[in-house]
């Protein structure tokens, strides 16, 4: 996969730059050290470099919002190897263009690609220019719209007041990733990988940890690991909300992705091991028997759903127990972005 990192905050802007912030998208972007475009006679790092560069730097902290399935667009973006959805554009696809599709990742980790078809795929687990993971793809797509069939397209500084994926979209068309086992979907049609791509499919092939999205709830992806599989559950409760839920379920013993069992939540063999945050959201994590597949975890997973929303509903605080089952996952937290 893509080496991804993460965006710094930006320091406050310097006192006298917000006439330039309001404009800055107005000119070119060009070197550091030339002389601005809008003829002040300062360098463009000092005059609306100032705005481009902090516009840059600010961290969107749910870059997916608003997008239909939030949940798997995080999901694709940080916990699956090979997937892909079909994108739908909200004024139509430009003539020559008979698809867009979105990849977890594409050969040589490529930011999008059109292929001889006309076809673009867009990779989302690529390294972004911005804070604004979303800005940076919406840049990204709309170059790869007017490229040539047959080239890749290289990454690009997206201006600071471009569109963004939720105004390229169509918001109400569905998105339902498609998981693969492996990355022949880089293929097109009865081509045979040569060169680089060749040695690129051969090494993310190896890479790929089994995965599978589980169709009864949203955002839920079991993956088999060498000693324990697990489920990794993308939710868009509010954080403190479902922190607190999933406090109540566990010190109930009903953290479990099955029925409730011994004091531990563990009636069918899964234990829920912690949680992370990625781009704003919180997936909680289960371990699972070697031998629980995909398929075994749905039942649990809608048993689990159900009582995961009537404690959502609880407002009383928090019990010793369950006051304790909460440190107990917030310490086992992790950010991921």
């Amino acid at each position: 996969m893509a080496k991804k990192r993460r965006p710094q905050t930006a320091a406050a802007a310097p006192a006298g730059t917000s006439a330039g912030a309001a404009d800055a998208g107005s000119y070119p972007v060009v070197g550091a050290r030339q002389p601005c475009p809008c003829g002040s006679g300062r360098r463009y790092k000092a005059c609306h470099g100032r705005a481009a560069a902090q516009a840059a730097t600010e961290l969107v902290r749910r870059p997916f919002e608003g997008l239909p399935n939030e949940s798997d667009w995080v999901a694709m973006r940080e916990l699956v190897p090979a997937a892909t959805a079909r994108l739908t554009l909200k004024d139509g696809l430009p003539e020559g263009v008979p698809a867009v599709t979105l990849a977890t990742v594409l050969p040589m980790a490529w930011p999008a690609l059109r292929r001889e078809s006309g076809e673009v795929l867009l990779g989302l687990q690529n390294d972004t220019a911005s804070g604004d993971i979303s800005r940076d793809l919406a840049d990204t797509l709309i170059r790869a719209l007017a490229a040539e069939p047959g080239t890749p397209v290289d990454a690009g500084r997206a201006a600071p007041d471009g569109p963004r994926l939720q105004d390229l979209l169509d918001l109400n068309a569905p998105f339902v990733p498609q998981v693969h086992s492996g990355f022949e979907f880089w293929l097109d049609g009865d081509e045979q990988p040569a060169g680089e791509v060749a040695a690129s499919l051969e090494s993310a092939n190896e890479a790929a940890i089994p995965t599978a999205r589980l169709s009864g709830v949203e955002g839920a992806y079991w993956c088999e690991a060498p000693e324990k599989n697990h489920l990794r559950w993308v939710m868009t409760h509010p954080e403190e909300q479902l922190l607190d839920a999933l406090a109540r379920l566990h010190a109930a013993g009903g953290s479990a992705l099955g029925e409730p069992g011994d004091a531990s939540g563990s009636g069918d063999g899964s234990r829920l091991v912690g949680s992370f945050r990625a781009h704003g959201l919180t997936v909680p994590v289960w371990d699972l028997p070697s031998g629980m597949r995909s398929e075994d975890c749905e039942k649990p997973a809608a048993a689990f759903a159900e009582r995961l929303a009537e404690a959502l509903a609880v407002t009383a605080p928090l019990t010793a127990d369950e006051r304790r089952a909460r440190n107990g996952l917030t310490n086992r937290q992790v950010t991921l972005s």
